[in-house]
């Protein structure tokens, strides 16, 4: 049961961690690599923003590598907690939002449309400075008000 709650909690907290290298790394010193995914239209399968997919698969890979040959078995779970949290990522931002591949082509679901009007809010704004709603999965409550 310990082991479960630690794989929610690291889920949970990912979303913080991730406003937070977005906010201040991605559109920080990192915009170098994040630029080309407010470029609309973007014409290419890859962007340079897909290198921040190894900025959380490299230590969940390592947190699994050390909880399954160490006593540390607790690492193996943070690192689950990434994993699961890097696939909610990927199916919300790039399958659904972005829809970089077509699986997901229209939903009647408020969350995932208030999901979606935030992120196109962020990406209103295709500079560096002044974006908002930096978060994934959680986003203010002003965008489900419409859809309730």
């Amino acid at each position: 049961m310990i082991y479960a709650l630690i794989t929610l909690g690291v889920f949970v907290l990912m979303e913080g961690i991730t406003w937070c290298t977005h906010k201040y790394v991605m559109h920080g010193f990192g915009w170098f690599l994040h630029e080309d995914h407010h470029e609309p239209g973007y014409p290419h399968v890859f962007e340079k923003n897909d290198a921040f997919f190894v900025v959380f698969a490299v230590p969940s890979m390592l947190l699994f590598l050390f909880g399954t040959y160490t006593e540390y078995r607790f690492l193996f779970f943070i690192g689950l907690g990434i994993l699961f949290y890097g696939i909610a990522y990927f199916l919300i931002h790039d399958v659904l939002i972005h829809q970089r591949f077509k699986w997901f082509k229209r939903t009647n679901n408020w969350y995932l449309k208030a999901l979606r009007k935030a992120h196109k809010v962020h990406h209103k704004n295709v500079g560096k400075e002044d974006s908002q709603c930096f978060g994934m999965l959680f986003v203010p409550i002003k965008y489900f008000k419409e859809y309730l």
